[in-house]
């Protein structure tokens, strides 16, 4: 009796997703998100500065991202609107 049930079952499992269509979703459409929380405005000197990346606004996030990362290898977000993190944008920009 548990046999026939469990196979009635099973075939019913089986008769339902043969009707389905199943869409992966891709892989970049899952990690599009923005990478800063909150950003930094105070000054950064320079000479703490290793590396900037700039990151323009589009399908990830609507936000331009400056993600500066210090000589102790911390990443910091920069507030893109900072009259400093401008200047030092523009200066990247101009090399």
């Amino acid at each position: 009796m548990m046999g026939k049930a469990v196979a009635a079952l099973l075939a019913l499992l089986l008769i339902s997703a043969t009707g389905t269509t199943g869409e992966a979703v891709p892989r970049s459409a899952m990690e599009l998100r923005c990478q800063c929380v909150g950003t930094h405005s105070r000054f950064i000197h320079p000479k703490f500065i290793q590396n900037v990346n700039l990151t323009p606004s589009g399908p990830h996030c609507k936000n331009v991202e400056v993600i500066a990362t210090l000589r102790d290898s911390r990443e910091v977000c920069l507030e893109p609107t900072a009259p400093w993190v401008k200047v030092l944008i523009k200066a990247i920009l101009d090399k």
